[in-house]
């Protein structure tokens, strides 16, 4: 029985997408201005009277309230597809916060202290030296601070030794000498 289930909806959603794809085209638009356009011509051949102007709210009408429908079941699977793709890429990242995998069932309120961390993350990106410098919210402040660590360090290294710098040296090579 699953079968046919799946089968009803497996051409439903081929039905709603190919409906969805159909009237988000040219020709479609094209010919819906061409009804409105000889509905419109049409209006003294019959008085304008109430029936010729029922024919258009009714027919834009029934059309409105089903394409609701199906452009809600395409929109339905496409945020599906989207959600998965970036639930992959967050998954498949080393650095990403697995947190934001299922961030679609958060409450409203647990969403803002995510968009908080976000937040912070763009002052901290602010921050560095190149904008191709990534962070996850778990780990931003850690990566942050490792890098400002690194950067000193390299500062450090590069600048030509002076006297103070060769003393501990010295002073190695005396103790070791001593031993």
């Amino acid at each position: 029985m699953k079968t046919k289930t799946q089968n009803k909806n497996s051409a439903f959603e081929k039905f709603a997408s190919a409906v969805c794809k159909a009237t988000g085209s040219t020709p479609a638009f094209i010919i819906a201005f061409l009804i409105v356009v000889v509905w419109a011509v049409s209006g003294p051949f019959f008085d304008y009277s109430e029936t010729w102007q029922l024919v258009i709210n009714t027919g834009t009408t029934i059309i409105t309230f089903l394409m609701v429908f199906l452009i809600q079941k395409a929109q339905n699977k496409d945020s599906l597809a989207i959600q998965l793709k970036l639930n992959e890429l967050v998954a498949s990242s080393e650095f990403s916060s697995n947190s934001l995998v299922d961030i679609e069932s958060m409450t409203e309120e647990e969403m803002e202290i995510v968009q908080k961390y976000y937040r912070r993350l763009s002052e901290l990106a602010k921050k560095d030296e190149t904008i191709r410098t990534s962070h996850s919210i778990a780990e931003a402040q850690e990566q942050h601070s490792r890098k400002n660590k690194n950067r000193t360090e390299n500062k450090t290294e590069n600048k030509p030794k002076s006297k103070t710098a060769k003393k501990p040296n010295s002073t190695t090579t005396s103790k070791t000498a001593k031993k």
